[in-house]
């Protein structure tokens, strides 16, 4: 497991921080709780931030935690927006995964001279099928079923019949780690995340976004990955076949697609001439005929 350095945001948000290089803001997906992570939690959020470590000075940081309920993704976006400034000098490249994801594009549209580049992981401008099944959930947690919720949200991640019985069963079992701090921050996030939809506003993102994502995916589906590409004014969807919502991040795909991404001199027609290191000749997608890549408002099969 990489070291890392851990603390607060001014506004009491907790970071781990780990690697050196340019920075990485990393905003993390749902969670029961937004303390500091510990034990299991927090070693799954550094397996995730790890493989950036090695060129990257990587800043994992939550949302706050206490967070009043009515409170949106807007106001969620705000709050890194009070503390950016004081931790970085200038726009700063942001990934954010699923939830994270909502308030990493929420925060490309409300403080744009925040973000130099925007990468989605599995997120996209408003929930698909994952709005009701995100409802169900917090609808159990509030009944007193929290097993029953994080094991229907564990299932919903996987791509298939026998992989979303497996996640079932881990989310089961795994739930009372997580509800040591109880579900307040949780519901209130659901609950904002339901009315969250910013596709209207896509066209105002200037920055270059990249979405990745699966198509078997339970919370978004591959229509709504490839609409925020198709929206924003320099966006670029790669859309994994056979992949649910957490396989985008299994293996070393993702992380070099992104770092490509990220890493690619800005130049006229990026991102639209990027090519994803995940669709190159030599790779066993493209010889199969089934990767597709989203380009601004064109769509290749490669």
């Amino acid at each position: 497991m990489i070291a890392a350095q851990e603390g607060t945001w001014d506004s009491g948000m907790p970071y781990l921080c780990a690697g050196a290089g340019p920075p990485l803001l990393f905003m993390p997906g749902l969670s029961t709780h937004h303390r500091q992570p510990r034990g299991f939690d927090r070693r799954t959020q550094l397996a995730q931030i790890a493989p950036w470590t090695t060129t990257r000075r990587v800043w994992w940081v939550n949302r706050r935690p206490g967070l009043p309920p009515g409170t949106t993704i807007a106001d969620l976006a705000h709050d890194y927006a009070v503390a950016m400034p004081g931790r970085f000098p200038g726009p700063v490249d942001v990934l954010g995964v699923s939830t994270g994801g909502s308030v990493a594009l929420q925060l490309a549209l409300d403080h744009p001279q925040l973000v130099r580049r925007l990468v989605l992981v599995v997120s996209a401008a408003h929930l698909g099928p994952g709005r009701d099944v995100q409802r169900r959930a917090a609808a159990a947690v509030r009944a007193g079923h929290p097993r029953r919720a994080m094991a229907a949200l564990a299932a919903t991640t996987g791509a298939r019949p026998w992989s979303r019985g497996l996640l079932w069963v881990l989310g089961w079992l795994l739930e009372p780690s997580g509800a040591r701090h109880g579900y307040d921050d949780f519901l209130v996030v659901v609950d904002a995340e339901d009315r969250f939809d910013v596709t209207a506003r896509l066209g105002e993102v200037t920055c270059p976004v990249l979405v990745l994502g699966g198509d078997r995916d339970g919370f978004y589906g591959a229509d709504l990955f490839r609409e925020v590409a198709d929206g924003v004014q320099r966006g670029r969807a790669v859309v994994r076949p056979g992949v649910g919502h957490l396989g985008v991040m299994s293996g070393d795909r993702w992380v070099r697609d992104a770092s490509s991404f990220l890493d690619t001199p800005d130049a006229p027609g990026f991102p639209g001439t990027w090519q994803p290191p995940s669709s190159r000749p030599d790779n066993r997608q493209v010889r199969r005929g089934r990767m597709i890549i989203g380009t601004g408002r064109r769509r290749e099969r490669t």
